[in-house]
């Protein structure tokens, strides 16, 4: 990293701050027939994260809102390190984005305790109007990026050139493959390690956010 260069780092929410992935969980708990073989298609990218993602909660009915709410922040567990690690970057003058594949209706509320500003994190939306649950896009694909992310990761990766920042992306999935292709470095956990190797990406595994700063303190000297 030049002198000119700041460091940004996007970090996704499911898998990633939270321990586990928000949205199976969800799915999983409140079980609605054909849930399973949707998961399935995204994960093997027979379909796009979007479809998958709207497909599945298009499967629960708009009238049970507050209980998938509730059941959502409920089960949330934080991975160990988190709120350090907003502070370390808070104070090593690095700017943190939640870039997240995750729903509005429980990232907002699971991130507020730790004062990250609303423009700092993307997130998909939520609609609950009509007889199911539909999931909004806010934040799409754009040039040249056409996977369909849903939330586009890649896509906000690119509004920061590298020619002015040092760009890092915290990870665990297909979430986060594309973003991953085009950043200076990766910290990877579950699939994201694998598609680093894969790709011959820079990265270093973490289990804790506590790995991160770690790593990334060392860097920082």
């Amino acid at each position: 990293m030049s002198r000119s260069q700041r460091r940004v780092i996007f970090c996704d929410f499911d898998g990633t701050i939270t321990v586990n992935d928000n949205i199976i969980a969800i799915i999983r708990h409140f079980n609605p027939p054909g849930w399973e073989p949707i998961v399935q298609d995204v994960l093997e990218e027979r379909i796009s994260i979007s479809e998958g993602v709207g497909q599945m909660f298009a499967l629960l009915p708009s009238s049970m809102r507050d209980e998938v709410i509730r059941f959502a922040l409920g089960q949330a567990v934080i991975r160990p390190g988190f709120e350090e690690f907003v502070r370390f970057c808070r104070d090593s003058d690095i700017e943190l984005y939640v870039t997240s594949g995750g729903i509005d209706f429980f990232v907002y509320p699971l991130l507020e305790p730790f004062g990250i500003p609303s423009d700092h994190i993307y997130c998909n939306g939520s609609d609950f109007s009509g007889e199911s649950i539909r999931i909004t896009w806010p934040h799409p694909c754009q040039d040249p990026c056409r996977n369909k992310c849903g939330m586009c990761k890649a896509t906000i990766v690119r509004r920061f050139p590298p020619e002015q920042y040092e760009r890092i992306v915290i990870g665990d999935s297909v979430t986060d493959f594309a973003a991953a292709k085009l950043v200076e470095f990766v910290y990877a956990r579950a699939q994201l390690i694998s598609k680093c190797e894969e790709l011959h990406l820079p990265y270093a595994p973490f289990e804790s956010f506590y790995d991160i700063i770690e790593h990334l303190g060392g860097r920082l000297q």
